[in-house]
């Protein structure tokens, strides 16, 4: 029973650890919140200012420059997109495309 104690408190400490932190889009509604509000915002306006903050992308992300596999990933991706592959043609495609570049 001891032996179980050690493994289910690490579980347990690791899922709490995940709870604490707050994302990426929790930190977004704070902001456009408190942008709202700084606004004055009430009603139908502030819905409307919300739902556009919160689909805008942020200023750090759009930036940020793309990893080789991410250029990689981008070019296959088009490439099938135009060839209008699904399914198993489109996974051996983008296979193949990714070892090759």
């Amino acid at each position: 029973m001891k032996m179980l104690r050690v493994p289910l408190l690490m579980i347990g400490l690791l899922l709490c650890s995940q709870g604490f932190a707050a994302t990426a889009q929790q930190n977004k509604m704070t902001t456009c919140n408190a942008d709202a509000t700084a606004k004055s915002l009430k009603g139908d306006e502030r819905k409307a200012f919300m739902s556009t903050c919160l689909k805008a992308a942020p200023a750090a992300d759009a930036a940020k420059p793309l990893t080789p596999q991410q250029e990689k990933m981008k070019t296959c991706n088009a490439d099938a997109a135009t060839k209008a592959l699904k399914g198993d043609a489109r996974k051996a495609f983008m296979s193949e495309c990714l070892k090759k570049k």
